[in-house]
């Protein structure tokens, strides 16, 4: 029951996140949703002058490989950079994760 996901054990994890996100502000400098680890942060990042127009909505993926160690840590993160503060991340988001080997 926490925002962070902590590894059980060594070994190879695979996640995949979707965040899907409504009102984006297409005047804000950037958007950008991430991974962070105990090891490496993995991003995906959109200039929002390359929305447009503001979107009603718009979806960013990762899927990720990750080296962790034992009691190693991920979490998502999202962040805009200017603009209005008008964006929403919907409940249709998701974060699944699993030990590959």
């Amino acid at each position: 029951a926490s925002s962070t996901f902590t590894a059980p054990v060594t070994g190879k994890y695979q996640f995949n996140v979707l965040i899907y996100t409504q009102n984006l502000d297409s005047a804000a400098s950037y958007f950008v949703i991430g991974l962070k680890t105990s090891n490496r942060t993995y991003s995906n990042i959109q200039a929002g002058a390359s929305l447009g127009a503001d979107p009603s909505y718009y979806s960013y993926t990762l899927s990720i490989l990750a080296d962790m160690d034992a009691s190693d840590t991920a979490y998502i993160f999202a962040q805009q950079g200017g603009g209005t503060s008008q964006a929403d991340i919907n409940t249709g988001s998701y974060f699944t994760g699993y030990l590959v080997a």
